[in-house]
């Protein structure tokens, strides 16, 4: 066999993929063999030779589950001596959020199921994916804090309502109405649409849209985001 397309036996990739879609999700596969066969797992899979870290993670994502063209950033190295059975293996967790509507789920590879579960309703996960979804959940919650999401999440144009839900399912709080709208309309990151929601039973809300520039010098910049 060739080297190159051989995988490295002690070193895995597992992806956290976090979706909304009013609530927080993550996308989950079902293993057909190994030793976690029939149990609800993170995408995840061995390493070839021929490949970078980044390779790796977007073919294994694209293969077991269908979803692929999606920023996956690293998280985190996992490597307790007996996180595998019977050998010792390492892993690196990639980890993105989309918006689970944009991707048609394909199961393939090692995967006989693939689906989106929420976060309220997971079922124990084998090996320490448990500790990997926690850890990308924990990352996830301070990044809010410090950088602006929403961009590839909400429509291009959405109510503040909108905008504090997901922020509320991301931190998993109740946010203060008045207190979050004013931050967020100090921060200048939104532009008034100057449009009513429409077709909708409640009362209609004000359209707001992100302001692009501002968005990506915020997203490069940083900031601090009070929550209380």
């Amino acid at each position: 066999m060739d080297k190159a397309n051989s995988v490295i036996e002690a070193l895995t990739i597992d992806c956290v993929i976090f979706g909304f879609d009013g609530e927080l999700k993550v996308l989950l596969i079902k293993h057909k063999e190994g030793p976690s066969i029939g149990r609800w797992a993170l995408p995840g899979g061995w390493i070839k030779y021929c490949e970078s870290l980044d390779e790796a993670a977007e073919r294994v994502l694209s293969d077991l589950t269908g979803v692929k063209n999606i920023y996956l950033q690293q998280l985190k190295a996992f490597g307790e001596t007996h996180r595998y059975p019977d050998k010792r293996v390492i892993t690196i967790a990639y980890y993105s959020m989309v918006k689970p509507e944009k991707y048609s789920l394909i199961p393939g590879f090692t995967a006989s199921e693939v689906k989106w579960f929420s976060l309220k309703e997971l079922r124990e996960l084998p090996y320490d994916h448990e500790d990997i979804l926690n850890y990308g959940l924990r990352h996830l919650r301070k990044s809010v804090l410090h950088e602006p999401i929403g961009f590839n999440l909400l429509p291009e144009k959405f109510s503040l309502y909108q905008l504090q839900q997901l922020y509320e399912a991301i931190l998993g709080l109740n946010l203060d109405k008045p207190n979050f709208r004013r931050k967020m309309l100090k921060m200048n990151l939104l532009i008034d649409c100057k449009e009513k929601q429409k077709h909708v039973a409640h009362r209609a809300a004000n359209l707001y849209r992100f302001d692009l520039q501002v968005y990506e010098k915020l997203k490069n910049k940083g900031f601090h985001f009070e929550i209380i």
